[in-house]
């Protein structure tokens, strides 16, 4: 009688499978630095009980179900890894529980994902190779009888202690941001969360939270010195942060310049607020917003009063598509308008929507959901389409793609726009993506002879994929960038943006004809770096390695006007300060506490902050990841420590309290609503 096979080897099948997949999934989105860390380590433990998991799921039945649930379960594992793997070729980071109950408008780039599966198809084989393994070789390598109770048992003993053995692991490996720890009990990251703790457990503490309404661990109200310009008294400035704050006032002189000062609030009784209100989480809010320093007006204020505004979030625009010969017009408004030297556009972790959300709100997204989406709920007084819409501007807004898409039909209607898109109103000839200068010359015509306005665009000519074969607006605009000394796929998103420059060189036209032009003040801003691009060409473009920390997220800001004068600006700023620096200039009322961002124009302190917490101010940039800080000037200032911890619990506030007014539907507590 021949001897049963141990189950053994099968549980071993399971842990090498599901490390493999990550070992994978790390190479591929993080290189060799993602392979050779702690963070493999920890997932590694996470893989053991995860394939004890399954390996307990896999021996509850007889042979042939054990055998078909074995192939199943890493048949799904497999599609989990894989679909995550082509979600971040697309959009630089990994896909949120929420944004799986979306999937039908990620399946818009059903063309782009074929090429991304097409381009991928070995890697995506590896991460199958376990489930076809198990189909096909299944039976004669592994033993699928059902096991004993008490050995079931025994694996529920061994998932136990490996969690624990992951916990402990966590706790010792320290508890500092971004480290394990933190990512595991108190932020959520994905990026880094995947990097140091596993794609599964991103994945699982993802559902958990999604389904038990978790917000990121924070004690408010937390003040700190970039959050209010002076201390309570009982606190003294470190000499650091002399810069970022003025010390408690001890002479008259200090007292009446402060009073000087005329700031940009509104009346807002926040004493009376707190008074009245019974939830104790808006008592927070209500306390941290009053205590927030305000930025106060400036040379800069009401400068375009009364001026008609048109503000445009352009697909993948950067420093890159830029070029004199190529697209001139984009050129000569960087250089002849205010030309941001030192502007920076970050990407959030869920949606490409994430950057035109902070554009247009000055809050920080939410992480795991589409704030977009989930602001069409709210009351959004603040945003530039209502707050222009109150002082009788018509209000408009457009995109040539889908109009339903990232639900924007309710979003942006809730900001004050009248919205057209594709699908209802807008028609744009066939091909992907659509034309920028299409859209231009069919709404053009609709508020240029109602001024005041302001007109709202999204584009969509500049979207990957970046080939002539797959990409409408590079094949039409190739003859333009072929003589180039570029790579295709350098030329081929060149030649998208030469459609962008053509909507500008319409709309500039259009204004000047009207004589309008310079009643008119355009803004245009990126809704993020062109992650459609390989490294290698952005490196190219840009005729040097590119830092993937900082200068990645580079990117023009045009505020530009006819016969304006020519400024440049190096203040560092990022899309969060647009609505108050546009505020400020245009002479618009508004309470400068209420945002994350400032008005870029004011003396309050430069803060530009990203995904992972990492910030860049005027003393220098500092990178979470690496806990790395990088002085703007020598020698090294002293407590650096204190500064940086000081700067990060600023941000941390910004993340906090922004989450909190998508939540508590903040403004209206205020008094304030949308019409």
């Amino acid at each position: 009688m021949l001897k049963a096979k141990s189950h053994l080897p099968l549980l071993l099948f399971y842990v090498l499978s599901l490390f493999f997949m990550e070992g994978v999934m790390r190479f591929k989105t993080s290189g060799y630095s993602g392979v050779l860390s702690l963070g493999l380590f920890i997932s590694f433990i996470f893989s053991v009980i995860f394939a004890l998991i399954i390996f307990l799921f896999s021996s509850l039945f007889q042979n042939k179900i054990n055998h078909f649930l074995s192939f199943i379960l890493l048949m799904i594992a497999g599609l989990v890894f894989s679909s995550q793997f082509i979600y971040f070729q697309f959009f630089r980071t990994f896909y949120s529980f929420y944004s799986a109950g979306n999937v039908s408008q990620i399946l818009d780039f059903s063309n782009d994902i074929w090429t991304v599966l097409s381009e991928n198809a070995f890697w995506i084989f590896l991460l199958f190779l376990p489930s076809l393994i198990s189909l096909f070789l299944g039976n004669s390598l592994f033993n699928f009888n059902r096991l004993g109770g008490l050995y079931r048992g025994l694996v529920l003993c061994f998932i136990v202690i490996f969690h624990i053995t992951s916990l402990a692991t966590i706790w010792f490996s320290g508890q500092v941001q971004n480290s394990a720890y933190d990512l595991y009990f108190q932020t959520r990251d994905p990026i880094l969360s995947v990097d140091r703790l596993g794609l599964l457990t991103t994945m699982r503490l993802d559902v958990q939270r999604s389904l038990s309404d978790w917000s990121p661990a924070h004690t408010p109200p937390v003040l700190t010195v970039f959050d209010q310009e002076s201390l309570p008294e009982k606190t003294s400035a470190p000499e650091t942060f002399k810069d970022h704050t003025e010390p408690v006032e001890s002479d008259e002189r200090e007292l009446s310049k402060k009073e000087e000062r005329e700031d940009h609030t509104l009346d807002i009784d926040f004493d009376e607020l707190i008074s009245a209100e019974a939830d104790g989480t808006i008592q927070h809010m209500h306390a941290y917003f009053k205590s927030v320093e305000p930025t106060a007006k400036n040379d800069h204020t009401g400068k375009y009063e009364g001026y008609n505004l048109i503000v445009i979030t352009a697909e993948s625009f950067s420093s890159y598509a830029v070029h004199e010969e190529v697209t001139p017009t984009l050129y000569k408004m960087v250089h002849e308008g205010y030309n941001f030297s030192n502007f920076y556009v970050p990407l959030w972790d869920v949606s490409s929507s994430d950057g035109e959300y902070s554009t247009l709100t000055s809050l920080v997204p939410k992480s795991g959901i589409w704030s977009f989406s989930a602001s069409a709920t709210i009351d959004l007084p603040f945003v530039l389409g209502n707050q222009l819409k109150a002082l009788n501007y018509k209000t408009v807004a457009y995109h040539n793609h889908t109009y339903t898409y990232y639900n924007r039909d309710a979003s942006h209607p809730n900001m004050g726009y009248d919205y057209t898109g594709v699908g209802n109103g807008l028609e744009i000839s066939g091909g992907w993506p659509g034309s920028d200068l299409e859209m231009m010359q069919e709404t053009v015509p609709d508020y240029i002879g109602d001024s005041p306005f302001h007109a709202y665009y999204i584009t969509v000519s500049g979207h990957m994929q970046y080939s002539f074969s797959g990409n409408n607006m590079a094949h039409k605009n190739r003859y333009y960038v072929d003589h180039l000394a570029y790579s295709d796929q350098a030329k081929a998103y060149l030649s998208t943006q030469i459609e962008l420059d053509r909507a500008l060189d319409h709309l500039l036209t259009q204004l000047e004809e009207a004589s309008i032009a310079d009643q008119t003040l355009i803004v245009l801003v990126t809704d993020h770096y062109p992650y459609g691009l390989d490294y290698s060409t952005i490196n190219e473009l840009a005729g040097h390695e590119v830092d993937r920390s900082f200068e990645l997220y580079k990117s023009p800001l045009i505020i530009y006007s006819k016969d304006m004068d020519p400024v440049t600006i190096d203040k560092p700023s990022s899309n969060l300060d647009i609505v108050p620096t546009l505020y400020n200039l245009l002479g618009v009322e508004f309470d400068s506490r209420l945002f994350m961002g400032k008005d870029i124009f004011s003396d309050a302190s430069p803060l530009v902050m990203f995904r992972d917490k990492s910030f860049i101010t005027d003393k220098g940039q500092y990178n979470s990841a690496t806990s790395e800080f990088i002085a703007t000037e020598d020698p090294l200032m002293e407590d650096v420590e204190e500064y940086i911890e000081a700067v990060s619990l600023s941000i941390d506030n910004k993340f906090y309290y922004s989450s909190r007014i998508l939540e508590t539907n903040y403004y209206n507590r205020l008094g304030v609503v949308s019409d």
